[in-house]
């Protein structure tokens, strides 16, 4: 009976390490995903004074005003989760974001970030997913942003873009596109976007003025 109790405990204790090695390993990931994003501005963010180009350009269009910016700087705090996939060979980890912003857009958000990182130095991609909530240059309701970033070899591509229609309050059919600077271990960010004028006067987009 001891040798059983005994076994049993061995091969509990086996599991709960093999457990633990895992997490390590899955945080360790995140680790690396986290310091290539957060510490790398030159990578994937865009260099100061960039902005959208080509047909990806916020352009104003029939119904809105002229496309303006939004300024100013945020915090953010990155913890990890564990990830559906947990495999070793994913290299896949996931985190929770909330950010607060000041300036231009007072808000805060939060959301959830998917990464994966390579056997390749400096090869790296992730996507996510944000819930902003707050005051768009005096205009409040939220929104939601879509990141999609990689970075091959040290090569950045990053993109961040309001979800169409994801918009609510004030901002309803908002359209933007949001670049991220980091300088000194600051954090800023440019917002590009188009806002209709029934949304700016505080209407919902469709809804006659009463006056």
């Amino acid at each position: 009976m001891r040798r059983r109790i005994a076994g049993g405990l061995r091969a509990q204790q086996g599991s709960d390490n093999e457990i633990m090695h895992r997490r390590a390993e899955r945080i360790d990931r995140t680790a690396i995903i986290v310091a290539l994003l957060a510490a790398a501005p030159a990578a994937f963010f865009a260099p100061a004074g960039a902005r959208a180009e080509g047909p990806d350009a916020v352009a104003p269009t029939k119904g809105t005003q002229m496309a303006k910016q939004a300024r100013g700087g945020f915090e953010v705090k990155l913890h990890p989760l564990d990830p559906y996939n947990d495999s070793p060979e994913a290299k896949v980890g996931r985190m929770s974001i909330d950010k607060q912003f000041h300036g231009d857009l007072e808000a805060t958000s939060k959301g959830e970030m998917i990464s994966a990182s390579t056997d390749v130095k400096a090869s790296a991609g992730y996507v996510a997913i944000e819930r902003v909530t707050g005051t768009l240059q005096g205009r409040s309701g939220s929104f939601t942003l879509q990141h999609n970033a990689t970075m091959t070899r040290g090569a950045p591509y990053l993109n961040i873009v309001v979800v169409p229609d994801s918009a609510t309050g004030q901002l309803q059919g908002l359209d933007g596109r949001m670049a991220i600077h980091i300088d000194g271990g600051r954090h800023s960010y440019e917002f590009d976007y188009t806002l209709p004028d029934t949304a700016e006067a505080g209407q919902a987009p469709g809804v006659p003025d009463p006056k």
